[in-house]
């Protein structure tokens, strides 16, 4: 984006406001990852009530309403200013959790019911936190990004932290529609958040919006036009995709141990929400105290390399012993790893592209081509359990994969570092022009 980022300001014009702007984005994540949270161990749950040798179908049905989004998406970012279009995908989803609300009082969780809330709050998840980052990219810069992402994502972290205690308790006393009521009243305030952002970000806003009148499907899909085009925009699809492929193995490998060790729906609600605290808990310790000192001292590159790298010793060990201790460690392992280390890393990536690539392709990437990653894993996860595969050789067999995980995201880091020398080098050739 050159001299300014898509708000249009430097980060000299904003200093006296970015403290704030930080705290309203840290609040903002707070609750919009509360609300997730509150509703992940019901999903959880949901998708283990159609059986877990039937979950690659769920990731499936998950991947195909993904690509149904991607479309709609690229409508909107062609149409609309970022604020209308934040403020309609979150009014969207605050009005699609009332429907399910309605759906499992007057019905019950069917199977029907399980797997359609299984699908759309896997989307929901996808969706609503790519926008979240992009949104996040935009509004500070590359060197502004590794100071406070660390903090920012913190504040999800603990709304993480909050939405399995509450989901623990509300389970345990209360209803299902209490969880649903509860989980739309923090994207409300994650709403509210957004709208104070908005109202107090910087002077001189540049908002984004295509002034063609028609939409074609040039501009429908052009996020992924722009992966095509882009070699840096391929190294991150191909470290999402790896990514994701050790999170479904592990997700498969944990729901059918989960399924054999745990029969009890509550007990399973109880282990998914106390596992979700654990991890969350481990996490806003590392964001706000190791995150940001971690990508300045040793890294980028570093960083992305180094939870592939310990992920793949555990999955040597879990391929040994594939049993409900073994994986409780590795997920805690994988996925507070992701949330300190690579998820800021990954969105730091973004922070040197422009908008069609922070908003449009990052949200082709974020979403189906996640979940592509998922529907294909599962796929071939069922395939090789059906003839014969024990959960501890899968375990096996991922581990190479888990080392070209590690050397993509090397590769990604460094290159980032390449772009973000070359924008400020260009800025300050701007400065002594002006």
């Amino acid at each position: 984006m050159g001299i300014k980022n898509f708000f249009g300001f430097t980060p000299t014009q904003s200093k006296d406001k970015t403290p704030r702007l930080v705290a309203w984005s840290a609040l903002y994540f707070f609750c919009l990852l509360c609300s997730y949270f509150i509703l992940r161990p019901l999903r959880d749950e949901m998708g283990i009530l159609n059986g877990a040798v039937n979950m690659q179908w769920l990731f499936t049905g998950t991947f195909v309403a993904m690509l149904a989004v991607v479309p709609i998406f690229g409508f909107l970012a062609s149409r609309y200013s970022v604020d209308k279009i934040l403020l309609y995908a979150y009014g969207f989803c605050i009005s699609n959790i009332l429907i399910f609300y309605l759906l499992f009082t007057i019905q019950g969780p069917s199977k029907g019911i399980a797997a359609t809330f299984f699908i759309w709050l896997s989307v929901f998840n996808l969706f609503v936190v790519s926008l979240f980052w992009s949104f996040m990219a935009d509004l500070f810069g590359s060197l502004a990004s590794k100071k406070y992402f660390g903090i920012i994502a913190a504040g999800g972290s603990l709304g993480a932290l909050v939405g399995p205690v509450i989901a623990n308790v509300v389970g345990r006393y209360f209803s299902i529609g209490l969880l649903l009521l509860l989980a739309a009243f923090f994207l409300l305030m994650a709403l509210c958040c957004i709208h104070f952002i908005l109202k107090h970000r910087p002077e001189k806003v540049s908002d984004y919006k295509d002034d063609a009148k028609t939409v074609t499907l040039k501009k429908l899909f052009g996020g992924i036009r722009q992966v095509v085009r882009s070699p840096y925009l391929l190294g991150i699809v191909g470290f999402v995709l790896l990514y994701t492929s050790i999170s479904t193995v592990l997700y498969f490998e944990q729901a059918h141990i989960v399924e054999q060790e745990l029969p009890e729906s509550a007990d399973r609600i109880d282990y998914f929400s106390k596992l979700d605290f654990t991890i969350n808990a481990i996490a806003i310790f590392g964001q706000f105290f190791l995150t940001a000192k971690l990508i300045q001292k040793i890294g980028l590159p570093l960083v992305l390399t180094s939870i592939p790298l310990l992920m793949a010793i555990g999955l040597f060990f879990l391929g040994q012993n594939a049993t409900l201790p073994i994986i409780v460690v590795l997920m805690v392992l994988h996925r507070s790893g992701n949330f300190m280390l690579l998820r800021p890393g990954r969105e730091i990536l973004f922070t040197v592209t422009g908008f069609e690539e922070k908003y449009k392709a990052k949200n082709f990437i974020d979403t189906a081509v996640y979940r592509g990653g998922d529907a294909l894993v599962g796929w071939i996860f069922a395939g090789v359990s059906a003839i014969g595969w024990s959960l501890g050789f899968i375990a096996f067999m991922t581990v190479p994969l888990s080392i070209l995980w590690g050397l993509v995201g090397f590769r990604l880091g460094k290159s980032q570092l390449e772009k973000e020398n070359a924008l400020t080098l260009k800025d300050k050739m701007y400065e002594k022009h002006v």
